[in-house]
């Protein structure tokens, strides 16, 4: 009798041991999916190398491309050569801090004016983050004008993509600075998604994020959003997310996050379960959107209607941030592997130019 109830007793354990193993099929994760690889064609075109951490990209109306460089740089890439405008005198950079996001004006060619998002020391050498407008003329930029200002900042996560929307109001993306508490702060600026009103005012659009670093519209208007999940050992890695982004709605962070969804908050519409893509830049084409994986060293897209995620160029160009839809349709992508973090590649970093339609 004792034998039969040992042997009932392993039986029972394998059977355990196997699910406990297999956890993922038996019990799927929500909102999660691994991405299907594919390797397309070579359909790509360097447009640009020797770039020091490219971070934004930016189309003036005659088709020439600005970039903004982490260490403070603004140049101009006209038939795949570089000239420097100008090198930002406060800029700090600092960790993942300094020129990050980039945005023209909807008015550019009657104002002339560009938005930047960078890094700054604050009194007593606090890190810092501001968005400014300055103007663009003859080639040179000038007349700096603080926007916001004193957004909270450190050597991680200050977020920094910044872009106009279909409302013609610019949007900002800010990370929590390393202090998780600030998400949920509706009078900090840290760990939201904010908008410049018509009246200059500030306001939240929403909050509860990480590090969000890219943000598109689709045709509709409904803004999208990519974010850094958290790094450690599982069940608190990974997560990286991709977000429907709604005005006022709380994402969640530091108490949800990925698959953990708290009553109250917004859970993502993807997330990257034990992957790691660490999201970049973000844009919209023809019912997909793409993005950068930086430690993920892929460029990714999902297909919106048919929720399949797919990932192209794994480990080939290594970390890969902002992704640009161009005026001529194609998708302008900047590698990182200057970044402080990466694995330099003989011409890095890059700007490379994809066709969308080829993937």
């Amino acid at each position: 009798m004792r034998i039969v109830l040992l042997i009932i007793l392993i039986l029972v354990g394998l059977a355990f041991f196997v699910i406990f193993i297999n956890k993922d099929s038996v019990f799927p994760s929500l909102n999660t999916l691994k991405p299907k690889s594919e390797t397309p064609s070579k359909n790509i075109t360097v447009i640009a190398e020797q770039l020091d951490t490219p971070w934004s990209i930016a189309f003036l109306p005659d088709n020439s491309m600005l970039i903004t460089e982490r260490n403070g740089t603004v140049a101009l890439i006209r038939k795949k050569e570089k000239s420097e405008i100008t090198k930002l005198g406060n800029v700090k950079e600092y960790g993942e801090g300094g020129l990050m996001g980039m945005a023209l004006d909807p008015n550019f060619s009657s104002n002339n004016f560009i938005y930047f998002y960078y890094t700054y020391s604050g009194n007593g050498n606090n890190t810092l983050n501001r968005v400014v407008r300055l103007t663009y003329k003859n080639g040179s930029l000038s007349e700096e004008k603080i926007i916001v200002d004193e957004i909270p900042g450190g050597i991680y996560h200050n977020g920094g993509r910044i872009k106009f929307g279909p409302d013609g109001l610019l949007y900002i993306t800010t990370g929590d600075a390393t202090q998780s508490s600030l998400a949920q702060d509706r009078d900090s600026f840290a760990g939201k998604i904010l908008r410049v009103e018509r009246d200059g005012k500030v306001a939240i659009y929403s909050y509860g994020h990480r590090n969000p670093q890219g943000i598109a519209w689709d045709e509709s208007g409904q803004l999208w959003e990519t974010e850094h999940g958290p790094s450690g050992i599982w069940p608190n890695c990974c997560q990286d997310e991709i977000n429907k982004i709604e005005e006022g709605k709380n994402y969640g962070w530091p108490e949800s996050v990925g698959q953990s969804v708290r009553s109250g908050t917004v859970g993502p519409v993807l997330q990257s379960d034990r992957n790691v893509w660490a999201p970049a830049g973000l844009a919209y084409h023809n019912g997909s959107l793409y993005f950068g994986g930086l430690k993920g060293e892929a460029f990714y897209k999902y297909n919106i209607s048919t929720q399949q995620l797919t990932e192209y160029f794994k480990n080939e160009y290594g970390r890969l941030r902002d992704v640009v839809l161009g005026p001529d349709n194609f998708l302008y992508i900047t590698t990182s592997n200057l970044d402080g973090r990466g694995v330099s590649k003989s011409g890095d970093d890059k700007i490379i130019k994809i066709n969308p339609d080829m993937l």
